[in-house]
């Protein structure tokens, strides 16, 4: 315990510490002097310009991307203009800010992304000074210029810059300045001389910091903490004042007894802090300074940068890097000299344990009789997350197992993620990954989010590793990491498209999550074609294959995969993009491969695009569709001549298709119309519209041949409605209409009409092909039993009962039944009979129990 203590320094009631990181990995001939560095939070990478205003074109500065570890990710020359800041996004990408205003965006691997600039007008007047902040909208730049007027950018993925009003009196940039987020609002505040200003959108008020000593001075440096909510200031007489950045509440003010202006000051304050601190860095010195009068002096040997942190600050040097953060207090407890927290006395029972003293035993009982043993088992395992050494996490872990030993009802939910969590950040830490996470920025990072770097930073194996080890979903870790390998995969040019292919193949396999096309869609992206077609063969969604298809105009190619997938919208999809793309005779030559897309093409056609589906049948010589389409066509005209031409053409048509009785019955079509349009003009019946009225009943009718028969019914019965009979006959005769169907037409149209008389001759013309029980229905039908009795006596004996039924004559239909001597007419004329109709019901009864006798 006295080891580990060894370097604590107190300051005030806590005690600060610091921890090496890494011995850099980077050669630094100069170290970092005479350059821009900026280091990302959370561990992120650090970028390194040197001379960053160097001007000669014949020697440019090298802008070089390190991870912190120091392990060279990107090296290029920079051949823009002057860069006055750097910085970098919460997605880890930097930020070049040069003097002109622009703002150049590169990824982690040096490669550029996009750039935006801060206004036409910074042009002319020169960016003087430049700050990357973070904000609740995102990545933010603020920059003032040669015309000491400040423009916020809050946001650069959402880019809306802000011009704030002018300051009063400024002349050039300020003498320090910082960007403050308060209340979801973006300010800065400034000093003037001996005045400080805060700039809003609207408006530049002068503020004071509450107690504030009068000998204080001017304020010649600043700095805003890590969440924004706290403010240091630094003055010309060596005062250091902090306090709520909204300047309502001062926390302390030290005389540092420095009067030279500190090279950088960041906030060193982590959550639930005892004594938070302010770190200022000169030349040769390291300060750390809190809320009460001690301050803490590390000297330094080269020039260093401080990054500031969640929970400490991070201090990186040309040679190593090191974290300085306030000792958690519980880890105080436990390893303070002579402490007797639980946590403390638990880890001393262990190490007697393992030498076998009997010792460990009476600190146990310590332990127990104070009831703190869970107490203890948690001090230790929360202790363990905070120490960055692996020998120190496994002692106290090891403390913790054997505490819980002793414990029945202890949860080890805390144990055993802990456990994990320290596996894993112990594997993000090593050199060559180089995330130096703490406890703390781990579980406010989240593990997503250190996947998604690990991601980004192409450490995909160990991404996978840390995915299974903690059981994450496959839809949230291994297949979201092996799609971004396969992103990555088809990017390399010096593997063929075969090996890619099949790399990708076996590496993702069924992955669930992982769509082949998304990566087929990155291949294509990339230039390379073939390499997405093949791709796209591993997708079993056909759905997702045919859109990136027919953007890489692998038009057939995507028709075939449209129709294997027997998904008819999409092939319609395929078919409507093919037709805007190709002319015509191409278009149509494609289909003819494709017979379920000519078919769906043809049904479209038919309901939307009629011209077109001639052509299609013009095309295929398809003489027999070809002329079921003049007939349709002749439907919707309404001139006559039109109709009889389109009809003779599907005459044609028939013809050559080899269909007699089609091409008869279309000619039968055309004798019919112009039979109509005969007795139009002499008569005025107005018969020719009976055709396409009848056939528009019937839309399913793609051929004369079912249409002709109802056109002629149609016809016929409007003739004898108008009592034209000679005409009527003439039709019957000339168009051989059957016997049976003109017999009934006639005979419902003149019992219709009640044209009895007539009726009555025309059942005596000749003998009824329909018979004459139809005579006594028709009449009964139309409320005449006299006339329909005048044909009971000429029905067929076998329709003779039904007859008699038809017009209520009960005895007559007895008396047809019993001399039939059939039981089941007998039994209908029974079931006709009532109560009052005895005399035939006792007849019926005596002829059936004879008929069953014999």
């Amino acid at each position: 315990m006295a080891f580990i203590t060894a370097n604590w320094n107190p300051l005030g009631e806590a005690f600060y510490r610091k921890t090496e990181l890494y011995e850099m990995c980077w050669n630094l001939r100069d170290g970092l002097r005479d350059s821009l560095v900026a280091a990302a939070p959370y561990g992120g990478p650090i970028a390194l310009l040197r001379e960053p205003l160097r001007r000669s074109p014949s020697s440019r500065p090298q802008l070089e991307i390190y991870s912190a570890s120091g392990v060279g990710i990107a090296s290029f020359p920079w051949k823009s203009g002057p860069v006055v800041q750097l910085g970098w996004t919460v997605s880890d990408e930097l930020l070049c800010i040069q003097e002109d205003g622009s703002v150049l965006i590169y990824d982690l691997f040096g490669s550029f992304k996009r750039h935006f600039s801060m206004g036409q007008e910074v042009v002319q007047t020169q960016v003087l000074e430049a700050k990357v902040f973070h904000s609740p909208y995102g990545t933010g730049v603020a920059i003032v210029t040669g015309s000491s007027r400040f423009t916020l950018a809050t946001n650069i993925d959402d880019l809306k810059l802000r011009r704030l009003p002018e300051v009063p009196g400024l002349q050039g940039k300020p003498s320090c300045w910082v960007v403050l987020t308060q209340d979801r609002q973006t300010k800065v505040l400034l000093s003037n001389g001996l005045d400080l200003y805060i700039v809003d959108n609207t408006s530049c008020t002068a503020v004071v910091p509450p107690g504030l000593s009068p000998q204080a001075g001017s304020v010649v440096h600043m700095s805003v903490s890590f969440s924004y909510k706290y403010l240091a200031l630094f003055t010309d007489s060596g005062h250091l004042w902090t306090g709520t950045s909204n300047l309502q509440e001062k926390l302390s003010e030290v005389d540092t007894k420095k009067t030279t202006t500190p090279r950088q000051m960041v906030w060193c304050r982590r959550p639930k802090s005892q004594q938070p601190s302010v770190v200022l860095m000169w030349d040769r010195l390291l300060l750390v300074a809190g809320v009460c009068n001690d301050t803490i002096q590390f000297p330094l040997e080269d020039p260093c940068v401080l990054i500031g942190e969640l929970d400490g600050v991070r201090i990186i040097s040309s040679t190593n890097q090191e974290l300085l953060q306030e000792v958690p207090l519980v880890c105080q407890d436990i390893f303070k000299i002579a402490s007797m927290a639980p946590g403390a006395l638990l880890l001393e029972a262990h190490r007697e344990y393992e030498k076998l003293s009997q010792k460990a035993d009476e600190y146990l009982r310590e332990i127990k009789e104070q009831s703190m043993l869970g107490e203890a088992v948690k001090q230790c395992v929360e202790a363990a997350g905070h120490e960055y050494d692996t020998n120190t996490q496994k002692s106290l872990m090891r403390a913790a197992s054997f505490g819980k030993c002793f414990l029945t009802d202890f949860s080890p939910d805390q144990f055993v993620s802990t456990c994990r969590e320290l596996r894993v950040l112990n594997s993000v830490r090593e050199s060559s990954v180089g995330l130096p996470l703490t406890h703390a920025q781990f579980k406010q990072m989240t593990v997503q989010v250190l996947i998604d770097r690990l991601v980004y930073r192409q450490f995909y194996p160990l991404a996978i590793e840390i995915c299974r080890y903690l059981k994450i979903p496959d839809y949230q870790g291994v297949s979201r990491v092996l799609k971004h390998w396969a992103s990555c995969k088809v990017q390399q040019k010096d593997l063929s498209d075969e090996a890619i292919a099949r790399a990708v193949c076996v590496k993702v396999g069924d992955s669930p999550g992982v769509s082949y096309s998304d990566i087929a869609a990155r291949a294509y992206e990339c230039g390379r074609t073939e390499l997405a077609i093949k791709l796209l063969d591993f997708e079993a969604r056909s759905g997702e294959q045919v859109p990136l298809l027919l953007k890489m105009k692998r038009s057939q190619l995507a028709l075939s995969k449209a129709v294997e997938s027997g998904d008819t919208d999409l092939v319609y999809t395929v078919v409507s993009y093919l037709k805007n793309e190709m002319n015509r005779g191409d278009f149509f030559m494609t289909l003819r491969n494709q017979p379920v897309a000519l078919s769906l093409y043809r049904q479209f056609c038919k309901l939307q695009e009629q011209e077109t589906l001639k052509d299609l049948y013009n095309q295929d010589d398809d003489h027999q569709e070809l002329a079921n389409y003049y007939v349709t066509a002749s439907y919707k005209e309404k001139r006559l001549e039109s109709r009889l031409s389109l009809l003779q053409s599907a005459v044609d048509e028939y013809n050559k298709a080899k269909n007699e009785f089609a091409a008869k019955a279309t000619e039968d079509e055309m004798r019919l119309l112009r039979f109509q349009r005969k007795l139009d003009d002499e008569k005025g019946a107005g018969l020719l519209g009976l055709s396409l009225q009848t056939t528009q009943v019937r839309s399913d009718a793609v051929s004369i041949m079912w249409a002709e028969p109802e056109h002629f019914q149609a016809t016929m019965e409007a003739l004898l409605a108008l009592g034209l009979h000679k005409q009527a006959e003439q039709l019957y005769r000339d168009f051989r209409v059957p016997d049976k169907r003109y017999w009934w037409l006639k005979l419902k149209s003149l019992a219709e009409k009640e044209e009895w008389e007539e009726l009555e001759k025309f059942s005596k013309s000749k003998k009824s092909p329909i018979g004459y029980l139809a005579f006594v229905e028709v009449c009964m039908k139309c409320n005449n039993k006299y006339e329909a009795k005048k044909y009971v006596s000429k029905v067929t004996p076998e329709q003779k009962v039904k007859a008699h039924l038809a017009v209520s004559d009960l005895e007559g239909a007895a008396d047809a039944a019993i001399e039939r001597r059939n039981e089941a007419e007998m039994g209908a004329v029974l079931s006709r009979c009532s109560a009052s109709d005895r005399l035939v019901i006792d007849r019926l009864n005596r002829a059936r129990a004879g008929a069953a006798k014999k």
